[in-house]
């Protein structure tokens, strides 16, 4: 082995064991968002259940690419991740709509700043659907300039 082939050999277990660590992170955010989710009751209507399939769809799609990684599951987590992300930014929508309802419903006559105002700080978390697309972030992270070596 020549001298030059060395550092490569070292970054490409770097970039390995880089890509292992975004995944396995992303897979406890996953984890993490599904016992937490039970744990609140976050089972009351149908669109309650979109996060637990999004967090089950996405701790999945990362134990395939972690356990058989190759470039169909890796195509696989990049949408899956995507659409992860999306319905993040969909909980996102529905938090807020659910305070600005709530906020309503309490002083039904205030300006629409002010609901505004209500709609970032009441009850429902508006963060709280964002953690699926951090995860979602970092698996997709995990994949960056990915390339199928055979």
């Amino acid at each position: 082995m020549s001298a030059a082939e060395v550092p490569t050999t070292v970054a490409a277990e770097v970039l390995r064991r880089l890509r292992r660590f975004l995944l396995v992170l992303a897979l406890f955010l996953f984890g993490g968002a599904l016992v937490e989710l039970w744990l609140v009751g976050h089972t009351k209507d149908l669109i309650q259940l979109l996060a637990f399939a999004l967090a089950g769809a996405g701790a999945l799609a990362v134990l395939v690419v972690v356990f058989r990684l190759n470039s169909a599951t890796v195509r696989i987590l990049r949408v899956c991740m995507l659409v992860i992300a999306l319905g993040s930014l969909f909980g996102m929508y529905e938090h807020f709509t659910g305070n600005v309802a709530f906020a309503r419903e309490i002083q039904p006559n205030s300006a629409a700043a002010q609901l505004f105002w209500r709609g970032l700080q009441g009850g429902n978390p508006l963060l709280a659907p964002g953690v699926l697309a951090v995860a979602a972030v970092l698996a997709l992270s995990a994949t960056y300039r990915y390339r199928v070596t055979t």
